[in-house]
């Protein structure tokens, strides 16, 4: 088994080449042509397939998770397919794309009542369990931490100006770059209320902001802020601050409640045996 670190292979030949069970991280595979290749089994985590194309192709029993925008399967944008039967699926996803004041308001509440349901469940679980990732996805105290740093980078710091907002225990996405004054400790092990405590004072600060959003700060751009971290330091839209926001919220309690149930069935296994 050989290893391959910063090296560069750009415009590399692999022909009748055995990768089975090889693992590619922070890899560029930029404008790269497979072909006749068989990814049986194959897992993409965090991969961008930005104006990629694919003839050909036998997908069977293909799982995609994330975000699909001009994606054409045979001539259809499934995009819009997707996002209807998800909405239809769950009626409040629809407000996540809220156009004023209010319904940036509404959705925030929506989300509070909808994450506090999802916290009273973990809590039923013992401690231990709110540790466990399933599927090599974070853990329940994990996924809290990190929309700590989500709050922080798109609230605190991209639209309030604070150039380090971040707290020690809040959690970058695992492929950020180290950056100077991020915190990234994912070995830290803090208690659910101890997560907890950092993530209602995150959710607190961004309730105190929407009570006084007005249509023309929503229209705004924010001032760029000085520093290195995330995001970068320059203008953004406010209102597309504050929807980056309720997409993460949204999507990681999703993600929270399908890995729960898991973990429910884990803990009544134990107890059985």
């Amino acid at each position: 088994m050989a290893d391959f670190h910063q090296q560069d292979l750009a415009g590399s030949r692999f022909e009748q080449v055995h990768l089975q069970r090889a693992t590619f991280h922070q890899v560029r595979l930029n404008d790269a042509v497979f072909n006749d290749v068989d990814l049986t089994g194959a897992q993409f985590r965090e991969a961008f397939f930005k104006d990629a194309v694919m003839r050909g192709v036998a997908l069977q029993n293909v799982r995609i998770e994330g975000e699909l925008e001009g994606v054409t399967v045979n001539g259809v944008d499934i995009g819009p397919l997707v996002q209807a039967e998800l909405e239809r699926r769950e009626p409040d996803l629809a407000k996540m794309r809220p156009t004023d004041p209010d319904g940036f308001r509404e959705a925030w509440d929506l989300l509070e009542r909808l994450w506090s349901g999802a916290v009273e469940r973990a809590r039923a679980l013992p401690e231990a369990a709110l540790h466990e990732s399933v599927d090599g996805e974070w853990s329940f105290v994990e996924t809290l931490r990190h929309l700590s740093f989500a709050t922080e980078c798109w609230l605190l710091r991209a639209i309030l100006g604070d150039p380090r907002p971040w707290a020690p225990l809040s959690l970058p996405w695992d492929q950020m770059p180290d950056t100077e004054g991020v915190p990234r400790d994912r070995a830290a092990q803090p208690s659910l209320d101890e997560a907890l405590a950092l993530r209602l004072d995150r959710q607190a600060a961004v309730r105190r902001y929407l009570a006084t959003l007005d249509d023309a700060t929503l229209a705004s751009d924010t001032v760029p802020v000085d520093g290195p971290g995330w995001p970068e330091p320059r203008s953004y839209p406010v209102r597309e601050c504050l929807l980056t926001l309720l997409n993460e919220e949204w999507w990681h309690r999703q993600f929270a409640l399908r890995d729960l149930a898991v973990l429910e069935a884990r803990f009544m296994e134990r107890r059985r045996s």
